[in-house]
């Protein structure tokens, strides 16, 4: 699945990898952990040994010469290193992979506008033209509009919006534009690796490539504690007295398959346009 072997799968216990650059994100902790346990144990045992070498009596006379070895000195000099090797080697790479260098959108690049509001994922797709239409904040009715969608702008009236429900392509740059409608969220989708700050008055590009379908995913995780669970859009930032249910839901899928999300969306968006002018 994705590419990945079992092994890889099950990196220190961590959630199940779902895209290209997680795996990348996981050695960086694993990483960071070691160096973490290194230093417990060594500054553990540091501790336990002064405990013993200078208790009550241990030393009747003072040492005015002080302690000789260099060892300490190298200690931290490898720690430093080691500190180096996980900034230069790690972190600023991946930082610049996944948050820095914005990729250049083409054809084969999946647009979605995802607009946060006390307590809800509002997705928007493009219509079949490709292009979002125009939004305007007085427009916005949280039951028939919540995005503010000009629909007769020239790109409005095909475009999609969907509550909680994010679809995408398996195996195709995601381009999501993050913003916020009211205070700051945060968009979290743990399989994929991707934390992003949902910022009101700013968009805010979140990239990344998708390797596991949803339903290779439900096979992997069955007999687990997640059993029959997909993959989720969580908040991860306190944003007020209904944060718990701030839910959505990732839903990543064929090519075939996305393109019948979106045909069947924009079937019922036709619909409702025909209601309306019947009315």
């Amino acid at each position: 699945s994705g590419g990945y072997t079992l092994w890889e799968q099950n990196y220190l216990g961590l959630p199940s990898v779902g895209s290209s650059h997680g795996l990348e994100i996981d050695y960086m902790n694993g990483w960071v952990h070691w160096l973490m346990l290194i230093l417990f144990i060594g500054w553990g045992a540091f501790l336990i040994f002064t405990i013993i070498k200078f208790r009550s009596g241990a030393n009747p006379k003072a040492d005015y010469h002080g302690i000789r070895s260099h060892f300490s000195r190298y200690a931290e000099i490898g720690i430093i290193v080691f500190e180096v090797f996980l900034l230069i080697g790690f972190a600023y790479p991946i930082w610049s992979e996944v948050k820095t260098t914005v990729p250049k959108v083409d054809h084969n690049t999946v647009e979605v506008r995802v607009i946060a509001q006390q307590f809800a994922w509002n997705c928007h797709y493009p219509g079949a033209d490709g292009k979002f239409g125009i939004t305007r904040p007085e427009l916005v009715d949280e039951e028939t509009n919540p995005v503010g969608i000009d629909r007769s702008s020239p790109t409005g009236a095909d475009d999609i919006v969907t509550i909680n429900q994010l679809h995408l392509p398996v195996d195709k740059l995601a381009m999501i534009y993050l913003s916020s409608k009211d205070v700051i969220h945060s968009f979290s989708l743990p399989e994929m690796r991707v934390k992003q700050d949902a910022i009101p008055g700013m968009s805010i590009p979140v990239f990344f490539t998708p390797t596991k379908t949803s339903t290779e995913f439900l096979e992997e995780i069955k007999g687990s504690a997640r059993d029959g669970k997909g993959y989720e859009i969580a908040c991860a930032q306190l944003c007020g007295n209904s944060h718990y249910r701030m839910r959505g839901f990732l839903t990543v899928e064929s090519d075939e398959d996305y393109k019948t999300f979106l045909d069947e969306e924009a079937e019922y968006l036709e619909e409702e346009e025909d209601d309306d002018d019947d009315w």
